[in-house]
């Protein structure tokens, strides 16, 4: 799999880390409750198909990204900096 970072161009995924759904970013209000946490914190989906990702170019540079992609082709279809995603 490939994924093409905005700062360095296309590289082997083996340059990232994957840190899990984009989902992630979404974080609750602090004072939201014990069970928008716990949610937040420890319901995810697993599926097959359409996904968005947080990745970090680890051995690249550094960026934190939102990886759109498909788990069943492995196509990789955007890469967007996640500091410039609104949330």
């Amino acid at each position: 799999m490939r994924i093409t970072c905005p700062n360095c161009g296309t590289r082997d995924r083996r340059e990232f880390y994957y840190l899990g759904d984009a989902l992630a970013l979404d974080r609750p209000a602090e004072d939201a409750g014990l069970g928008a946490w716990d949610d937040y914190l420890h319901s995810r989906d697993n599926p097959a198909g359409e996904t968005r990702d947080l990745w970090c170019h680890e051995a690249g540079c550094g960026a934190w990204l939102i990886v759109e992609r498909n788990t069943v082709t492995h196509a990789v279809h955007k890469a967007t900096l996640a500091e410039k995603v609104k949330r």
